[in-house]
């Protein structure tokens, strides 16, 4: 397996995406608060995360959150068929985020990746 990625992605509703700027830290989301820990998605899994979950929602945005400065709150864990996924356990904070913006996909379907500035 090659190294771990050093960047990972949070999808975030609209709310959700002005808590985090608003407080400058977010507890999760329902689901990331019911199992513990908040759940992101390396690019690789990001398409098939936000089309199993995220299915017919609107206003959605994506966040790049930078895994180094997340120390000892960030673990890979099995999920899906067996994958690695990132997930912090504790909140995710606005100043491990690189880059965040409307989740949009390109002409093939693909979701495009927040771009820092």
């Amino acid at each position: 397996m090659s190294a771990s990625p050093t960047t990972a992605y949070k999808v975030l509703t609209a709310s959700e995406m002005a808590a985090l700027e608003g407080d400058g830290s977010f507890a999760g989301a329902p689901v990331d608060l019911a199992d513990g820990y908040i759940h992101l998605s390396t690019a690789e899994q990001l398409d098939e995360t936000v089309d199993k979950h995220f299915a017919g929602q609107s206003d959605l945005h994506v966040a790049a959150i930078d895994l180094d400065a997340q120390g000892d709150t960030l673990k890979w864990d099995p999920s899906r068929g067996g994958q690695l996924f990132p997930h912090i356990y504790g909140p995710l904070l606005l100043e491990t985020v690189i880059a965040y913006g409307p989740l949009e996909r390109d002409d093939a379907g693909k979701i495009r990746l927040p771009v820092a500035g």
